[in-house]
């Protein structure tokens, strides 16, 4: 495969921005919103979006497979594809559809290409402001092609970050209920794609989260880690989309989500 062109990339998410996701912002009907498996809010410009990002990203590695959030829900089956021999595409058209139905700024293009069980790139674009973070796997990670480092808080009751409200196993409930105490802030932006950005520019220093649909955490776990940031679940096992870690705690430095993990297992 030869090197993937990041200008090519911009252009699609910009055109896409322009054609299909904002002509729709602050401006759906009542028949452009639905939900899937009855609680999950789906617009028809996710699907617009996925389609065509899935025409174009084709464009760019021929015969390669494609993962993205709306065409899960027509098929589970589509995660198999992982597993094959080939370059794979994992996409979120909106990432925070729910901000985007209520006329809120925080969305955005998700995008990664991986091989195997290995992230090559992935991409975060924001369509409202028309910026795009990248990583490159063994490259860093660039907001407008300057390379970005993270930084970290010494003590988490310096630390502002998210933690997941949904989808625990029960076990798991009280403490993290008690770890929240811990932070300086915890609050979700409703968009998992602006905190993976947030959390690799150290304005944000920890997610704590759970059911980790690959489009949503793909793109971001390869910003946060070419940026300088760790990442592992609860048995300090890195994220690895093939095996379906069933939580994970991202951050700006391993030591840092050390330090939430063993605050988490003073509660246990």
């Amino acid at each position: 495969m030869d090197k993937i062109k990041q200008e090519y990339i911009r252009e699609i998410c910009f055109d896409i921005s322009k054609e299909i996701i904002l002509p729709k912002y602050k401006n759906l009907k009542d028949h452009d919103i639905k939900y899937k498996n009855g609680t999950d809010l789906v617009t028809s410009v996710d699907i617009a979006a996925e389609k065509e990002l899935e025409k174009q990203l084709l464009k760019i590695i021929p015969n390669s497979n494609f993962v993205g959030e709306e065409a899960y829900s027509e098929n589970k089956n589509i995660l198999n594809l992982y597993n094959d021999n080939n370059y794979c595409w994992t996409v979120d058209p909106i990432d925070g559809t729910t901000n985007f139905v209520k006329g809120k700024d925080k969305f955005a293009i998700m995008i990664a290409l991986t091989y195997k069980n290995k992230i090559l790139y992935s991409w975060i674009y924001k369509p409202l402001i028309d910026e795009m973070c990248y990583a490159i796997y063994d490259q860093g990670t660039f907001i407008e092609n300057k390379k970005i480092l993270t930084k970290t808080v010494s003590n988490l009751n310096q630390a502002i970050g998210s933690i997941s409200t949904k989808y625990w196993e029960d076990n798991y409930l009280d403490q993290l209920k008690m770890l929240k105490k811990n932070f300086a802030e915890v609050r979700s932006y409703g968009c998992i794609g602006f905190e993976y950005v947030d959390i690799a520019l150290g304005k944000r220093n920890f997610a704590i989260l759970s059911k980790l649909s690959p489009w949503d955490h793909i793109p971001g776990i390869l910003i946060v880690r070419e940026a300088g940031g760790a990442d592992f679940d609860f048995n300090k096992q890195s994220y690895n989309f093939t095996l379906r870690n069933k939580n994970l705690i991202v951050g700006n430095s391993e030591q840092f989500n050390l330090k939430i993990l063993h605050k988490l297992g003073e509660y246990s």
